[in-house]
This record gives C-alpha cells, sequence and structure tokens, in this order.
C-alpha cells in the first residue's frame, strides 16, 4: 500500500476509534495472534448533493490505484451506494463502501435542514485528499437531530457526525483463531458486546459468498448547541467471503444484507 494511502486509512481509524472506543477492546481481543492486515472494507456516508456524493469522497482512493466495483440500490432506506477495490489485487487491500442519501426522496423540511448544513462546508475542504476524514462542518441542534430522525436514521447519524468512516470491517477470512462467524459471534456476545440482530445476526450466507455481521453502534456523548445527548456513534463489522466458482474469493457486496448492516446505527 503506498504512504499516502496508509497515512489515509491510518487517520481514519484514529477517528473512528474516538468515536467508537470499543473498536480497539475488539481487535485487539479477536486479532491478538494475527501480525497482517485483517481489514475487509472502510464504509462511509454521504449526501447526494451537486457539492457531495459518492464521487467527492471516492476521489482520492481513485487518484490511487482503486477503481468501482458494483453499484447497489436500498430502496427502502432510500440510499445508492458503490464499492471500490485496488485495481490489481482486490483481495489483498481493504476495500471501500460509500453510500449517499438520495435527498430528492425525502421531505422539503429534511432537504431545507441538510442544505443548511452542507452550506456551511468550506469550498477548499472539497478538495481535500483528507475530505473523508474531515468530520462536521456545521452546527448541530438536538431539536434538528430528532426531526431528521424521524424520517432517516442515516440522515441523522450524518448530520451529527459528518465525513468519517461509519465503519471497519474484520475479514474474518484472515483470522487465526476465528474461521466460522457464528464462532466470533458467540465470542464476542459471551464479552459483552451486543449484535445487530436484524434479521439474524448472521446476514447473507455461503450461497450468496458473503456472510457478515456486525455490533451495535456505540453510544457516545454529543454536545449540541442546545446541550448534551447520547447517540448512536459507530460500529464494528465482521465479513467472511467465499470463494466464486473460478476459486478466487468473492469481492462485492450483497445490498439485502447490507440493508441490514445499515440499522447498526439504529437508535431503536
Amino acid at each position: 500500500m503506498n504512504t499516502k494511502l496508509q497515512d489515509i486509512f491510518d487517520k481514519l481509524w484514529t477517528q473512528y476509534t474516538q468515536l467508537a472506543p470499543q473498536a480497539l477492546e475488539i481487535r485487539d481481543l479477536i486479532t491478538k495472534k494475527n501480525h497482517h492486515e485483517v481489514n475487509d472494507h472502510v464504509a462511509f456516508r454521504t449526501f447526494q448533493h451537486s457539492k457531495l456524493g459518492i464521487d467527492q469522497l471516492a476521489r482520492v482512493f481513485l487518484e490511487n490505484d482503486y477503481v468501482y466495483g458494483e453499484d447497489y440500490h436500498f430502496d427502502q432506506k432510500k440510499l445508492y451506494a458503490k464499492h471500490l477495490q485496488h485495481k490489481d489485487t482486490p483481495e489483498l487491500f481493504p476495500k471501500i463502501f460509500i453510500s449517499e442519501l438520495e435527498l430528492h426522496k425525502f421531505s422539503a423540511d429534511l432537504n431545507e435542514e441538510i442544505e443548511k448544513a452542507i452550506a456551511q462546508i468550506p469550498e477548499d475542504i472539497l478538495t481535500e485528499d483528507g475530505f473523508c476524514y474531515s468530520g462536521r462542518h456545521w452546527d448541530i441542534n438536538y431539536k434538528t437531530y430528532q426531526k431528521l430522525l424521524s424520517e432517516s436514521e442515516y440522515a441523522a447519524w450524518l448530520y451529527c457526525f459528518g465525513f468519517c468512516a461509519n465503519h471497519f470491517t474484520i475479514s474474518v477470512n484472515k483470522l487465526n483463531e476465528f474461521q466460522d462467524i457464528a464462532e466470533l459471534n458467540s465470542y464476542l456476545k459471551n464479552k459483552g458486546y451486543a449484535l445487530n440482530d436484524s434479521d439474524g445476526e448472521i446476514k447473507g450466507s455461503k450461497e450468496v459468498y458473503l456472510e457478515q455481521s456486525s455490533t451495535k453502534a456505540q453510544s457516545v456523548q454529543v454536545l449540541f448547541s442546545d446541550g448534551k445527548h447520547t447517540v448512536p456513534s459507530c460500529y464494528y463489522e465482521f465479513a467472511k467471503r467465499y470463494p466464486l466458482d473460478d476459486g478466487r474469493l468473492y469481492q462485492g457486496f450483497v445490498a439485502k444484507s447490507a440493508d441490514k448492516i445499515f440499522e447498526s446505527t439504529d437508535t431503536k
């Protein structure tokens, strides 16, 4: 991995673990016997907007040996997504999963609040390599957060945290101790970590070449203009990939599974 990409991933990880300190505990618990890269992918959230969108977050990766893979639609949540992978050896580098909220499918009230937030983003930050970990550029208040939450958990989360890694993902394929995702889930629950059980703890199957699970997002205190409030922040995901007919591991994502993984940040 080139030094620029490594620096970006390092900064993303540092920021992510500040929002979800339990990720450090979990990584240490389940990767203590590993001495190599165990990250399957990093995920981001953004708005589908003329100033923003997937391409804006993807730029720095596209300029550093990544290419677009597949795209995905989430009709119920009104989201669109794409993933990126390394152009030469996708199995050796973390994939990137970027989703965007389709603003035109939401109410005028939601769009008005998001437009106010976006208007506060400095123009120069949009072209910086560090935009993907630049955080939130707007003032927030809890009343607006609740208003957005009533329409979209995703919109409320993004309003609260801005541009950062929504989650990192441990590759179960690369673990020495846990070869089975169900075994890993049991281990984490026994350690006291809550898992996302929407549509079952394991999303996907060997038949679709990908199994996924995740923790529930860690709750953190956030300072809003009208006081401190506890909200869900980031979560940790776990993925096991299975070989295609040609023997290579599947490198894409499964929309039905990802739809439920999104709910790791739900407030309920």
